[in-house]
């Protein structure tokens, strides 16, 4: 067993993932693989958003395929263990696993890094081959082609994150292309290569479109069909993962509402919608929802993709932040750029990072976590204009609506309204729900807020569900030419306060006051009016 051939590493994190209560058995992606191996089209690279699973997948690959441990405690009892095949590859081959952001210890050079990785190969295959004279000096992809002209033996490469040391802050354009001659050098024509399985976020179109990884067939998620179930938790595995975290937890604290709100949404090119697995197995173990995007660099940052491009982009975070979509062409190499200028640059790569989904030529926020890193990027970047201010305001919106200050909400809606922009022109009910989106974005601390019909034209209606019990509830209802009045009025005829009473023989929902909203907006005289009711002490 070496540092990279033979490696124990995949098969003991693999061994760790399987031993979590909320293990989700993925093994079935080992039976689409098979047909891969020892063909010409047998470069495939996986891209996925981070925390998605890529690593996981590549562990169990390694662990499967490799000849350093028995795996079969590991994979009799998985689905994997029903293909014809299961027994024909398990553990009958050999395996060299990189993890390319692995870096030498104080590392500061292109130079360290790559040395690591080939000393460390070239050692292996020494040890490993110790009758084999492998001359003096010889290169890496040599000394593999010497031991497969010499014994016949090929070899599966699996490597995890292959474009982490893209984001090292040491690494030039000069390296960058060294690295990938190494990758070409390494795989591309080589006879020694019975199967090669490559993961990462940035896709590799942008690099390869010369001839160094061509030969790589890229499985992206937003336009790629093929491997979609494998990289995400679907529905149904979170449906058994939260029964398991019913019948292991003493006293639970998560809805399976709540799962869905604050960690599906992301899309799938084959139709489907998948939950963060990280976050969700982060979740459960904690019992605790909350957000567990943690940062790892400057990609984490909303605003590192918006620098450039504020003004253009500003009006579409507040139609985002409302939950509306936006049309883009998807360019997803657009994230190797360093410097993104035009609108489906900087979305295309918030896709590649997942901090937005793609559906049917659109992109919006896939769920609550991210929506909180969006409304975090409102509320600490005075750089986006009005938008910033908004987000200032509404602490005092919500403040001023609960104790039943009107005339505060109408300055508020007055100073929201004389920006200059165009989502604030009232012309369609999209634009209505950015504004209140906007002036109330500090309730979302304290409430849940949901949009809740979109019939007739001309008004939005809003619930504010609050999170603690015995707070106040929101019924948010705006017009256009007409009066706060009617607009309560249809609250009541509407009966929403339903919404908050509980099932027949329980307890209603929420003890507190439920509170009538009335906003209307009277466009020939520019004027805003508010009226609030309480429906129920």
């Amino acid at each position: 067993m070496g540092m990279f051939l033979n490696s124990r590493i995949p098969f003991e994190s693999y061994r760790m993932v399987k031993r979590d209560a909320y293990f989700v058995d993925k093994t079935s992606l080992l039976d689409e693989l098979f047909p891969f191996l020892e063909v010409e089209k047998r470069f495939i690279c996986i891209t996925r958003p981070r925390r998605f699973g890529k690593s996981v997948m590549a562990s169990m690959i390694g662990a499967f395929f490799g000849k350093a441990v028995d795996a079969s405690p590991l994979f009799d009892t998985l689905r994997i263990a029903f293909s014809e095949e299961y027994r024909t590859h398990l553990n009958q081959h050999r395996v060299v696993y990189i993890d390319f952001s692995r870096m030498p210890q104080d590392c500061s050079a292109y130079a360290a890094y790559i040395e690591r990785i080939s000393h460390g190969l070239k050692r292996d295959l020494e040890e490993e081959y110790p009758d084999i004279d492998f001359g003096f000096r010889m290169d890496l992809w040599d000394m593999f082609q010497t031991v497969f002209e010499k014994t016949g033996h090929n070899f599966i490469f699996v490597m995890d994150e292959w474009d982490a040391i893209f984001h090292k802050d040491f690494i030039s354009e000069k390296d960058r292309r060294n690295y990938l001659e190494f990758l070409r050098n390494l795989l591309k024509g080589q006879a020694y290569v019975e199967f090669a399985y490559m993961t990462g976020i940035l896709p590799i179109a942008k690099y390869s479109g010369g001839s160094e990884l061509n030969m790589f067939v890229e499985y992206d998620m937003a336009t790629r069909v093929k491997f979609s179930e494998y990289f995400g938790f679907l529905d149904e595995e979170v449906d058994k993962l939260y029964e398991t975290y019913i019948s292991k937890t003493g006293e639970p604290r998560i809805t399976r509402e709540e799962l869905a709100l604050w960690y599906d949404g992301y899309h799938t090119a084959a139709g489907g919608r998948m939950y963060n697995p990280r976050s969700v197995v982060c979740a459960l173990t904690d019992n605790q929802i909350s957000s567990y995007w943690t940062g790892s660099g400057p990609y984490d940052e909303i605003f590192y993709y918006i620098r450039n491009n504020i003004e253009e982009v500003r009006d579409d975070l507040a139609m985002m932040i409302s939950g509306e979509r936006i049309n883009i062409k998807l360019q997803g190499y657009a994230a190797t750029d360093m410097e993104l200028y035009t609108k489906d640059q900087i979305y295309s790569a918030m896709v590649v990072y997942g901090l937005l989904t793609y559906k049917d030529g659109a992109v919006s926020v896939p769920n609550r976590e991210l929506m909180d890193k969006f409304d975090e990027l409102l509320f600490t970047n005075h750089n986006l204009g009005y938008i910033y201010s908004l987000a200032k305001e509404s602490e005092k919106m919500l403040k001023a609506t609960l104790a039943g200050d009107v005339d505060t909400m109408c300055r508020i809606l007055k100073f929201a309204h004389d920006t200059e922009s165009p989502i604030f022109s009232y012309n369609s009910e999209t634009e209505l729900s950015a504004v209140v989106n906007l002036v109330y974005l500090a309730a979302r601390d304290r409430y849940r807020v949901e949009r809740e019909d979109k019939a007739g034209e001309g008004y939005v209606d809003f619930i504010f569900y609050p999170e603690r019990k015995g707070a106040d509830a929101l019924i948010l209802e705006l017009k256009i030419d007409s009066t706060p009045k009617d607009a309560i009025q249809q609250i009541k005829d509407k009966k929403y306060a339903l919404r908050f009473a509980g099932k027949i023989g329980e307890a209603p929902k929420y003890t507190g006051r439920i509170l009538a909203v009335g906003i209307s907006y009277n466009r020939k005289t520019k004027e805003h009016a508010c009226r609030i009711e309480v429906l129920q002490n």
